[in-house]
């Protein structure tokens, strides 16, 4: 019995050692392979670093989005017909660079930088400008935001630079359907820009009052300092500050409702900085203006109405003759639903009518706009495809001459598309 318990002790030493052999093997053959691995490895993680955005350092995080947004512009006005390729100007192509990065429970500090690229930039088009400029050069940049904030989830978020103002796209933002990049508030007057009225020969934009995108009620981008508040019940409360003076306060209402999600909001502001691009063009510079707009959905079936009301008055000095303020009011309706699988379709139908005061060529003027469309999105690819249809018409008294004259109709199909990273 002690023989064989010792010939079973030696087996198992022998497949004991055995183990340890082939083990041993095993890690060599693997240190072996390893080397070629690795070295497969450096190889492709030298390619990620070389195909790769860095950053500066490993606590502030870097994001890098935008979108490209090119389309085809047929356009008719009454004495010439084109057809024109380029930037779309309402929603310019862009690359955002942001960051953020937590200071302490509930703080943290982060910037913003958004550049916008032009091709051609379709609002500097016109029946004689086939490639348009915008605010600079044909294929150039422009610094659309660049500014730095500390946020904090109980007290808000203060942001500094340039930054949009607190009614800035005051109308365009209460647009809560898929029409938002494509057909908002300022998208007629944008469309036109500098295409002249052929009966006046003055810009249609220059009959128009509002001194961002010449549509009443709302601001833009400026140097400023800018508070948010955290949101509460749905609301937010914003306000604003820039030199050399411009100030304006929002309010906004975002919430589902039972069957309905609505989007609100609501402005006011002032300022006495044209210098700036923060005042009026005409005037003595200070001017006041305000808005309200909304959207309301009915979730189950897409049905929705979309909105809004601005103005702004201007401080005339003691030798211009006009109206002080200019007006306008715009009401979209349509319905966005999931036809398809591919994504969202949002077929619409919309109005806006400005009454203006005086402005940079007109004394007066009564101005209508129409427009419809469909809007398909294609959520694989985080692409919208759209086909727009718009018209102008109305009549104005220019200030050269005081008389009233009926404008001759305009009309644009825009197609194109947008897609995003």
């Amino acid at each position: 019995m002690r023989q064989a318990g010792t010939g079973r002790a030696a087996r198992r030493t022998l497949a004991a050692a055995a183990g340890i052999l082939l083990w041993g093997a095993a890690s060599a053959g693997a240190a072996d392979l390893g080397g070629d691995c690795c070295a497969d490895l450096e190889e492709r993680i030298a390619e990620l670093e070389a195909t790769t955005a860095r950053k500066g350092n490993r606590k502030v995080s870097l994001t890098i989005s935008g979108w490209v947004n090119e389309a085809a512009f047929f356009w008719d006005d009454g004495q010439e017909s084109n057809v024109y390729i380029a930037t779309n100007s309402l929603e310019q192509d862009r690359f955002k660079l942001t960051g953020e990065a937590k200071i302490v429970d509930g703080w943290s500090a982060g910037y913003t930088i958004e550049i916008g690229i032009w091709g051609s930039a379709s609002n500097g088009t016109n029946a004689d400008v086939d490639n348009g400029p915008s605010g600079g050069s044909i294929n150039g940049l422009v610094v659309r935001k660049s500014n730095w904030f500390l946020k904090s989830k109980d007290l808000g978020k203060l942001t500094v630079g340039l930054e949009g103002t607190a009614t800035y796209h005051l109308l365009d933002d209460a647009d809560g359907a898929n029409t938002r990049n494509y057909s908002d508030a300022e998208a007629a007057a944008v469309a036109l820009s500098t295409f002249r009225e052929i009966n006046t020969n003055v810009t249609w934009t220059s009959l128009m009052g509002g001194f961002n995108n010449a549509t009443p009620g709302q601001s833009g981008r400026r140097n400023v300092v800018r508070y948010d508040s955290p949101t509460f019940a749905g609301f937010t409360f914003t306000a604003a500050w820039g030199e050399d003076d411009m100030w304006d306060t929002a309010l906004t209402y975002k919430n589902d409702l039972g069957d309905f999600s609505v989007v609100a909001k609501v402005g006011y502001g002032e300022s006495s900085d044209p210098s700036n691009g923060g005042g009026c063009a005409v005037g003595n510079g200070d001017c006041q203006w305000w808005g309200a707009a909304g959207t309301i959905m009915h979730v189950p079936t897409g049905l929705y109405v979309y909105g809004g009301y601005g103005a702004t008055q201007i401080d005339l000095l003691p030798a211009q003759v006009g109206d002080d303020e200019s007006t306008t009011w715009f009401v979209q309706a349509g319905i966005e639903r999931k036809f398809i699988p591919l994504g969202r379709t949002t077929i619409f139908g919309e109005y806006r009518n400005d009454e203006a005061g005086l402005t940079a060529n007109g004394l007066s003027s009564d101005l209508d706009f129409w427009a419809a469309g469909i809007v398909q999105n294609i959520d694989a690819a985080a692409m919208d495809l759209y086909v727009i249809y718009r018209n102008a018409s109305g009549d104005a008294a220019l200030r050269a001459t005081g008389v009233s004259t009926e404008l001759e109709d305009l009309d644009m199909v825009i197609t194109g598309a947008r897609i995003q990273f």
